[in-house]
């Protein structure tokens, strides 16, 4: 299947199930980039709309909720897109889907600590199911889409070669902003108190930057040190608009290429990154500071 233009399909309109279709949210905004990105001739996009439940919003029970409207849809002759959630580790999303369902960007990814909470299942369970995962891409789809590049390492090269990677860089569209030196805020950080994102956060850091007086602001979820500007969660367009304003901001390993990022690049912020992960990049290097947080320079952003 070609992901940028699907213009074989027979009927007149083309169905979608998302359990995330939110403007702020990661995974609404890589469901709606796909739909976007569709090219599709004479076709009259749908989005599926189950019936409203809490129960039904859990993340872990309405992907199979998905399936079954997308069978319900499939034996309607209708063609229909699994659009998300969709983590590679599992693997009965890509086994109960109806033949033919067109499946939007696999997620996952393939760094974490072992402060962890969940260190051992990610470490021992995850890689069983991503070969559990593989077998049924290999059979199932000709075709598959990974929103980055970071389970690459798990893949066997057959499906390597029918897959594409970073399909997140689509969101990449730089647009003009004001002279970087006349930007006001110094650092913004995108914080999520996440049992595997903060082990990558660098409270440290913010500390250091705090002692030599540089103007930080925080978005997402609060963190208690003195001298920081908490903003909570705010809308993508006021995050956008704090970033025309920022001159930098720090991302981990965790995720190199999150929507933060993209919308850092995007705005024409310099994004600091520890030297061993800089030394991967292989896209957009351009953008980023090989930095060392270890050694007392910050002054040298100044």
């Amino acid at each position: 299947m070609n992901y940028n233009r699907i213009s074989k399909l027979n009927k007149s309109k083309l169905f979608f199930w998302a359990a995330d279709y939110e403007t702020n949210s990661g995974e609404g905004r890589l469901g709606r980039l796909f739909i976007k990105n569709l090219k599709i001739k004479k076709k009259k996009i749908i989005k599926i709309k189950p019936p409203s439940s809490k129960f039904l919003n859990y993340k872990y029970i309405v992907p199979f909720t998905g399936i079954l409207f997308c069978w319900i849809y499939f034996f309607s002759k209708k063609k229909v897109i699994y659009l998300n959630y969709l983590p590679y580790w599992n693997f009965l999303i890509f086994l109960l889907l109806p033949p033919k369902t067109i499946i939007g960007p696999i997620t996952g990814g393939a760094v974490f600590t072992k402060g962890s909470s969940d260190y051992l299942i990610r470490k021992y369970i995850f890689p069983i199911l991503y070969l559990l995962s593989n077998a049924v891409l290999k059979i199932r789809f000709k075709k598959c889409l990974f929103s980055t590049n970071l389970l690459k390492k798990y893949l066997p090269s057959s499906i390597i070669k029918k897959s594409e990677f970073n399909f997140v860089f689509k969101a990449i569209k730089k647009i003009k902003s004001q002279n970087y030196f006349q930007r006001k805020i110094d650092f913004l950080f995108y914080y999520r108190d996440h049992r595997n994102k903060k082990k990558f956060f660098p409270f440290k850091l913010i500390t250091k930057l705090i002692k030599y007086n540089y103007n930080i602001m925080i978005v997402g979820d609060k963190i208690e040190i003195k001298g920081l500007t908490n903003l909570g969660f705010v809308s993508y367009k006021k995050v956008n608009n704090l970033l025309k304003k920022t001159k930098y901001t720090v991302i981990s390993n965790e995720n190199i290429f999150s929507f933060f990022t993209i919308d850092a690049i995007n705005n024409n912020v310099k994004i600091l990154i520890k030297t061993k992960d800089f030394k991967l990049l292989k896209d957009y290097r351009n953008n980023f500071i090989n930095f060392n947080f270890y050694r007392n320079d910050l002054k040298r952003l100044k």
